[in-house]
């Protein structure tokens, strides 16, 4: 039995908070939050506001009475699992002293419940999160508005492509500001408003309209397949909608003609970027912006902020419809939006959260069992009562092994099944009644499809489904308060919480718990309870945007840089500084990415270099260039390709932060560890790589890069392995190198394509090269020297066409034993997509063997012009563009990275030809990257 005492509190309480919600004229207050049927009711005082919050349940009835005859208001709430107390006696001044006592949800390791107290302004919390929890929880409290039928708020041609003959609540407050002015406007509503509708209201004004194009940004790539799926209808009565993302090739003409682009932020960014579009896209009349909250986002939100600030510039006749989760400064958003505020409150059901709080332990293989145990907790109960629950998980790791305890819990045989078991951890799921959903699962949509009808009732997924994946379920269940490396940001949990409730299903209720530990529980409580505020991001990297703007020629003066600063979400909150913004100038001239020179008035202009314009055609970060291009530059020479190929990837693979962060489970490091001792080389490795047996030599031998540098090896020297789809290769499963292999060959094709740049050592530019296109098309099983015929057979294909053709046209290649793109005839190929005009001037771009000839006094001779000839002595390098048929070549003397006669390469001379489009030659061991190697296909 607990017994709970209401002892007086001090006359004055440090961090006391005036102000009280919903409270009576009352001189003390009472309120309690319990899950114990059997506890000792107090004795409380006249004049306190007294209120309790229990569960349902027959099990309760006798603790209810008990309240209700001591005076004391009682609700209850469904599925209720928390334990806490607030009580508070007013001060002289009229204010409220507070103090709060929330106890764990589970026994600590003493075998006692674990209770927190808290005054001041976390107590404050406490009692404003109970009071909105007490009107949620009223009978009467969610009364559903009328909705309205469409056709009597927009126009009856509109009304085909509409997914409903009735508009929401949400809906139609929204409608007005849409149809209405030609103004931005900021729609913020609840996850499951239907903001989509609203998205589509705007989009229809301006095509159907006002005839002109609308852009629709969602925030991730699996956004875009649905809500190019849910537009499926609007192609079928004659719109021209084009979904654009990372992974699907761009017909420019079909994009030029669309009515509305579905597309991805990133995406949206390359477009505006390429100079073939900038025509298309003056032709926006309405830019819809998707979870625009995400501008407080460290990763999304700088690319976001950046394109918002170019197009709200004054005399846009862009019309900008942002729609937001709610946040707690929407005004300042749409202050600096200028656009007009749409604040909704409506939810299409009513839910409740909690924060299940579980005991603080330094030891965090307690913790997460414990978060385990609540989890397997909820779903019990919630699936019981014939309810469906999502189960949000920080990782692909946590997804597995909380699946794997659930299934367990279910009383399914999970005995010596593995979470890195994909086979059998689906079937053990599949007999509990579960799905997995994360990005690289196999069997996701399986998941979703099952989920949806109801074949099964729980599904364990990452933030993917919160962030856009309409599956709603009744309850979810936050079961990490980490993603990844780094803690979730309260937009996500609410995205996460957004999922209950099943309307569709006929369900008016949801339930979201948020698992935390008892460390953590105050400060949760203040962030759900206060909101998500949107800060900007964007000076986290400054110098990216600042030269995409030169590159676009918006910025052309360092007055245009401060103009620009001004438009800015963080100079609207704030940040005044243009210290900032003269660093970044100061990096990116420091860098090669931008020149400074001085106009005839004397005003400093800013150009953008070739390597500046590549790289914010490719989207490397700044910085993270800079530090490849200072890494090779340091590299030591190396002899033959073999040594050249693991020194580049061991440099990309550290350097680059998205590759040298790339997650893995603790049990796989011993299996990387492996496979890098054998250089990547499949066969050496064997099966027996003793997974989950050497995790503690594993956690001293790894280190960031190793997961990527294992996955680039092997793709490099066992590449036929990689000619079928697999599950795991050497034990390591598919869908932990598959990120590494998809972002690694960007930065080697940047690295690459500064050849004819003279920006690096020609050594690197080639290794490049050969390594990307070898990565990229890796279901060709190509091996070393492979990039040149890659590259000729990506050219006739075209980007639209290349993910069909160029297998097809490398294996005929292959059949016919050309090794290299310097065959005689002029004919075309079966399958070149390009016209006769074009094939021709393709032709032109190859470098052929007789262009680079070796003399035999160790100089060489370009017999071609228009050329870039790179010569080196050691690590010394140096560009010539051919202005005549021959050219000499002239070797560098040594510079002051020339290394003494001792060290290796020391003195060494080669020499390489390239031409712009991208092809090359070379001298030397360099000469391997010619053609495909003997013994490859």
């Amino acid at each position: 039995m607990t017994k709970i005492s209401v002892p007086a509190l001090p006359a004055e309480t440090a961090g006391a908070t005036d102000g009280s919600p919903h409270l009576s004229s009352t001189s003390a207050l009472f309120w309690l939050k319990t899950t114990d049927p059997d506890m000792e009711v107090p004795v409380l005082g006249e004049g306190t506001d007294a209120r309790a919050i229990v569960p349902e349940g027959e099990r309760f009835r006798p603790l209810r009475e008990q309240l209700k005859s001591q005076g004391v208001a009682v609700r209850t709430v469904k599925y209720w699992l928390e334990r806490e107390a607030i009580r508070g006696t007013v001060t002289q001044r009229g204010g409220w002293d507070l103090v709060s006592h929330s106890t764990t949800s589970l026994f600590g390791e003493d075998g006692s419940r674990v209770s927190v107290r808290h005054d001041g302004v976390a107590a404050a919390v406490a009692r404003d999160v109970f009071a909105s929890l007490w009107e949620t929880a009223a009978p009467e409290a969610h009364e559903f508005s009328d909705s309205a039928p469409a056709e009597d708020i927009v126009p009856s041609t509109w009304l085909p492509y509409l997914p409903h003959e009735t508009l929401n609540p949400a809906q139609v407050q929204a409608a007005p500001s849409l149809l209405t002015g030609n103004e931005n406007v900021l729609v913020v509503a609840p996850t499951g408003a239907g903001k989509t509708t609203i998205g589509m209201l705007a989009a229809l004004r301006a095509v159907l309209g006002e005839g002109r194009k609308a852009a629709w940004l969602v925030p991730q790539r699996s956004l875009t397949e649905e809500l190019d799926r849910e537009l499926e209808a609007w192609r079928e009565r004659g719109l021209r909608v084009e979904r654009l993302s990372g992974e699907r090739s761009i017909d420019v003409e079909r994009v030029r003609d669309a009515d509305l682009w579905v597309t991805t932020t990133e995406k949206f960014e390359v477009l505006s970027r390429t100079s073939s579009m900038r025509e298309a896209l003056g032709k926006v009349g309405c830019l819809i912006v998707d979870e625009v909250h995400l501008l407080g986002d460290p990763e999304r939100g700088p690319v976001l902020e950046a394109l918002l600030a170019r197009v709200r510039e004054e005399g846009s006749d862009v019309r900008i419809v942002g729609l937001s989760a709610t946040v707690s400064n929407a005004d300042q958003m749409s202050d600096w939006l200028r656009a007009r505020l749409v604040r909704i409150a409506w939810r299409p059901s009513r839910l409740t959260w909690q924060l299940p709080s579980v005991p603080a332990s330094a030891d965090r293989h307690v913790t997460q069992a414990a978060r385990t145990r609540v989890t397997n907790a909820i779903v019990s109960m919630v699936t019981a009562d014939g309810g469906s629950v999502l189960v949000f998980c920080g990782s692909k790791h946590s997804v597995r092994s909380t699946a794997l305890a659930l299934a367990a819990s279910r009383g399914v045989n999970t005995n010596g099944v593995r979470p890195d078991d994909a086979g059998r951890l689906r079937q053990v799921s599949q007999a509990a009644g579960i799905g997995l959903h994360y990005k690289d699962w196999e069997y996701k949509r399986e998941a979703e499809q099952a989920f949806r009808s109801r074949e099964i009732d729980v599904l364990v997924a990452t933030s993917t489904v919160a962030a856009g994946v309409n599956l709603p379920a009744r309850a979810v269940v936050v079961r990490d308060t980490q993603i990844g490396l780094r803690g979730v940001d309260v937009a996500t949990v609410q995205q996460m919480f957004g999922r209950a409730g099943r309307v569709g299903a006929g369900e008016r209720e949801g339930w979201a718990f948020m698992i935390v530990d008892a460390s953590e529980r105050a400060y949760w409580q203040e962030q759900l309870n206060g909101g998500y505020t949107v800060n900007s991001q964007i000076s986290t990297t400054l110098p990216d945007h600042v030269l995409a703007e030169a590159v676009q020629l918006r910025i052309r003066t360092l007055a245009d840089v401060e103009r620009w600063w001004l438009g800015t979400l963080a100079y609207h909150q704030g940040n005044r500084s243009m210290e900032p913004l003269r660093r970044a100038v100061d990096f990116l001239v420091g860098a090669d990415y931008l020149s400074l020179t001085e106009d005839a008035e004397g005003r400093t202009v800013i150009r953008p270099t070739e390597l500046g314009v590549l790289t914010t055609r490719v989207m490397v970060p700044t910085d993270t260039g800079y530090q490849l291009r200072m890494g090779v530059a340091q590299a030591a020479l190396p002899t033959d390709a073999s040594e050249a190929e693991s020194r580049l990837i061991e440099l990309v693979s550290t350097l680059v932060p998205k590759l040298a962060k790339a997650p893995l489970a603790e049990n796989l490091k011993p299996a990387v560890e492996s496979l890098l001792r054998a250089d990547g080389h499949l066969s050496r490795v064997g099966d027996d790589t003793g997974i989950g047996d050497d995790t503690g030599r594993a956690a001293t031998d790894y280190a960031p890069g190793h997961l990527a540098r294992a996955s680039l090896l092997a793709v490099a020297n066992s590449p036929h392995d990689f000619a079928r789809p697999r599950r795991q290769f050497a034990s390591i499963p598919h869908s932990a190198m598959y990120p590494v292999l998809e972002d690694a060959p960007r930065f080697l094709h940047w690295l690459g394509s500064q050849g004819p740049l003279g920006t690096i050592h020609p050594w690197v530019a080639v290794v490049a090269a050969d390594l990307s296109r070898r990565i990229r098309w890796r279901r060709c099983a190509p091996p070393r020297g492979s990039g040149r015929l890659l590259w000729m057979c990506e050219q006739m294909a075209t980007p639209l066409h290349a993910a069909q053709v160029v297998p097809q046209m490398w294996i005929a290649a292959r059949e016919r034993g050309l090794a290299d793109p310097e065959w005689l005839t002029r004919t075309p190929p079966r399958g070149c997509r390009l016209e006769a005009i074009s094939y021709a001037g393709l032709l032109r771009e190859r470098v052929l063997a007789a262009e680079l000839l070796p003399r035999p006094d160790g100089s060489v001779t370009c017999r071609a012009a228009g050329r870039v000839l790179a010569t080196w002595r050691g690590t010394t390098h140096r560009s010539t563009v051919t202005q005549q048929a021959e050219v000499d070549g002239v070797f560098p003397a040594a510079g002051n990275n020339f290394r003494g006669a001792g060290e290796q390469g020391a003195g060494e001379t080669g020499a390489v030809v390239f031409s712009r489009r991208g092809d090359y030659r070379a001298t030397g061991w360099l000469g391997t990257y010619s053609g495909v190697q003997p013994g490859g296909r």
